[in-house]
């Protein structure tokens, strides 16, 4: 066994970490309660402020609008839109002003968060075609709204997914497939039939084998095969997508879908980081501990070296 004195520090402060995070969320299984209950038990975990500097616009999407929520720094490089997680189920744009200012000031990107439409309400295929909508109106208008042309889209768990549904619908849909030049896939979602992980994860914190069949039921309400390439990107063909940067902990259900995601990925010859986290648990990123400290200051050093990258293109 290869030993590596600061992992096993890592290792041994995410497992104290792990005990305070479990503390915050509770013993609560979002399978357990309805959709509103699982929705109220979530919201501002942890707790977020709404920034009074933080934009909302308004943009037209099929079947009606949604709103995106900006943070725009002085002198940007790129735009970093954000598709935010929870199942496709819960979660908002909204409840991460803080850490969307960030790293708009860390990157110097135009951070942009969809509030995609929510199943069950809107289930499979409507947050995709939000997100596509989305990322088609920043392409549209990035450069006369603030000069920029560069796109890295990000989020994490199920807005993992939707940011590889993204990226593969601005390739072969939106015809620009230049201007995305980077990925951020953090504990993403990409395999909805379930790899080995999901399914041997019933005691793992958050989202058990369970909940994740719960999430599945309320997205996919139409008999579609989870399996279909435009559904689990997994088995779709990511040939000529960006550089991308995989994160994920050892204790996530979807662990393996971040390890069969980057194998796919580097088969299609794409360029892609996978980062592993000992002990991590889905969603280490989002609550206090040196793990997420680390994951998050490494993302924003990989979407400014996509800025760096695309610079040096022109």
């Amino acid at each position: 066994m290869i030993e590596d004195p600061e992992l096993e520090a890592l290792r041994a402060v995410t497992k104290s970490d792990n005990e305070a995070i479990k503390h915050i969320l509770g013993t609560r299984r979002f399978s357990e309660g309805s959709v509103s209950e699982a929705r109220a038990g979530l919201k501002g975990v942890p707790p977020q402020p709404i920034l009074d500097h933080g934009i909302t616009k308004t943009i037209p999407v099929p079947g009606g609008e949604i709103a995106l929520r900006m943070f725009i720094p002085t002198n940007p490089r790129g735009v970093y839109l954000h598709l935010h997680g929870g199942g496709w189920v819960i979660g908002s744009a909204f409840e991460r002003d803080p850490k969307l200012s960030a790293v708009a000031s860390n990157t110097n990107s135009v951070v942009i968060s969809v509030e995609y439409r929510l199943a069950p309400e809107f289930p499979f295929p409507t947050a995709l075609d939000d997100c596509e909508a989305a990322a088609q109106w920043v392409l549209e208008n990035s450069e006369e709204e603030w000069g920029v042309r560069g796109l890295v889209v990000g989020g994490e768990s199920a807005g993992g997914h939707l940011s590889a549904t993204t990226a593969l619908r601005i390739r072969d849909r939106l015809g620009v497939p230049d201007r995305l030049v980077g990925l951020n896939l953090v504990y993403g979602v990409f395999d909805l039939s379930m790899t080995p992980s999901q399914l041997s994860g019933h005691d793992l914190p958050l989202i058990p084998t369970e909940t994740m069949r719960w999430f599945y039921e309320h997205f996919l309400q139409g008999g579609e095969d989870p399996k279909d390439p435009k559904i689990s990107p997994l088995y779709a063909d990511l040939k000529g997508l960006p550089p991308s940067l995989i994160t994920v902990g050892t204790n996530d259900p979807l662990l393996d879908d971040s390890l069969f995601m980057a194998a796919r990925l580097r088969s299609a010859g794409c360029d892609v980081t996978l980062d592993i986290y000992p002990e991590g648990i889905h969603a280490f990123t989002v609550f206090p501990g040196a793990a997420g400290e680390i994951a998050n200051d490494r993302a924003d050093n990989f979407i400014t070296s996509c800025w760096d990258r695309s610079e040096q293109a022109l």
